[in-house]
């Protein structure tokens, strides 16, 4: 048996390709959109992907499970469990509790496991070849490294009204009547990491083990007592904000992501083209440069959405494929890295790609507005709006701060000021630059904390006190 962990350190999303090398076929669990991941994996192995299934409907990413299926043949798997309201609309083969995907030697059972979801499912896998016992667990949503899925999604994404309350409960059962009954030794494979809004503690650790997880994750001790209101009370509090693109996320998968199919390589325009495009708000730039040149000057009414490990998080804190029709124009040093940023974009349903530039030079600029940190107390704001998340900001803030966390801004414009400036910042400005510029495309005259809170908060510290 094969069991091989993709890991995409953007969404911090962990899927899984399992593939019994007797009989040359796999399933991917989890799959994301850009899937040529799965497919030169099962190539390199030998084998066919012969069936593509989820532990959920996801709120953080777009389903891969219908272009894998569309682009390889793959037979579809989907619970059936949750009730009406938590159905799939696309079709596949529904899974129920005890329901068995096999493949070769391998049995891959479904064990309904409802808590972050209703119709939540995880996969118990048994290697026939050496042993008639089920050896490991994907738990999806359900049981992290040192944590657990958070049961508030559905009301803080999904329009769900107080049902965190019933999530924890299925949680704390799912536990107590399914997880803890299994082996010590079973291998638990969740399908987040540290740095996913899912939970609130995940460990970056990839894999646990029943018996591990059992004596030293926090909620042992409350299972062990069978403390269920305590465990309510501390699973409930403090979890991050989500993000509003989580909504959007949900609605699709449980529709079906539209299937894109084979893209066409993105091609180099032309700066003429694209400043027309520009002038007449037809094309939307990107500039996937740092904040620090951002601030040096950039593309007028651009959004900044930096290169690196978080595309796909912040192009959905800025990007929403709903409401904004504008085709996208990457700031890239070649194709490849195109490509690359828009496998990223993919993976969140921003799919509208037109092509890419290698430079801004041609362009109308603009330089972002800064404010030092001595400047701050004596300026006039009509809001200073911090971007991070509620925890941080609980830890330390501004004084007189307005919280809005990143990932909400563009959903909350309600809640900010219709006239005057408004005074962003973050932790240490990355963050705060994606917000600001989505802020300015929408018509707000926004300056930046140079530095951010780190910043501010070092400068409050070195003056001395009267």
């Amino acid at each position: 048996m094969l069991i091989e962990r993709i890991y995409d350190e953007d969404l911090a999303q962990a899927s899984y390709l399992i593939g019994c090398q007797a009989k040359g076929e796999a399933i991917v669990v989890d799959g994301r959109r850009d899937i040529a991941v799965y497919q030169d994996l099962a190539a390199k192995n030998g084998m066919k992907i012969v069936a593509v299934t989820e532990t959920h409907i996801h709120a953080d990413y777009l389903s891969g499970t219908r272009e894998l299926a569309a682009a390889t043949g793959a037979k579809i798997y989907v619970s059936g469990e949750g009730g009406p309201d938590w159905q799939y609309q696309f079709d596949g083969e529904r899974l129920y509790d005890g329901d068995t995907i096999t493949l070769g030697n391998i049995s891959i059972k479904a064990v309904h496991t409802p808590g972050h979801t209703p119709e939540h499912l995880s996969f118990l896998v048994t290697d026939g070849a050496f042993s008639d016992q089920p050896g490991y667990l994907l738990s999806g949503d359900f049981v992290f490294s040192g944590d657990l899925g958070r049961p508030d999604l559905l009301d803080e994404a999904a329009g769900g009204v107080d049902t965190r309350f019933e999530g924890a409960k299925q949680l704390f059962a799912s536990l107590r009547d399914k997880f803890l009954t299994l082996p010590d030794y079973v291998q638990v494979h969740p399908a987040h990491g540290a740095g996913s809004a899912c939970g609130k503690a995940l460990g970056a650790i990839p894999s646990s083990t029943v018996g591990y997880e059992r004596l030293y994750a926090w909620w042992g001790p409350y299972l062990a007592a069978d403390d269920e209101q305590g465990f309510i009370d501390e699973l409930l509090d403090g979890q991050p904000d989500a993000h509003a693109y989580f909504g959007r996320m949900k609605r699709e998968n449980r529709e079906g992501p539209v299937v894109m199919g084979e893209r066409t390589p993105l091609p180099e325009l032309s700066t003429g083209t694209v400043a027309a495009g520009l002038a007449e708000d037809t094309l939307t730039f990107i500039d996937t440069r740092s904040n620090g040149e951002v601030h040096e000057g950039t593309v007028a009414r651009s959004l900044n959405v930096p290169a690196g490990k978080s595309v796909a998080s912040y192009g959905a804190w800025v990007v929403n494929p709903e409401t904004d029709k504008n085709p996208l124009v990457l700031l890239a040093a070649d194709q490849e890295q195109a490509m690359d940023l828009w496998d990223h974009l993919v993976r969140v349903g921003i799919d509208n790609v037109a092509g890419y530039l290698t430079s801004i030079d041609g362009l109308p600029t603009t330089t972002p507005k800064l404010i030092q940190p001595e400047e701050l107390e004596g300026f006039d704001a009509a809001m200073v709006l911090d971007v991070r998340n509620k925890t941080e900001y609980a830890a330390g803030h501004v004084p007189g701060s307005y919280q809005l966390s990143g990932g909400r801004v563009m959903w909350h414009l309600d809640e900010l000021p219709a006239n005057g400036t408004i005074v962003s910042y973050c932790q240490s400005g990355v963050r705060n630059s994606v917000a600001a510029s989505a802020l300015r495309r929408a018509g707000y005259d926004v300056v930046e904390l140079d530095g951010s809170y780190a910043a501010w908060n070092s400068w409050k510290n070195s003056v001395p006190a009267v």
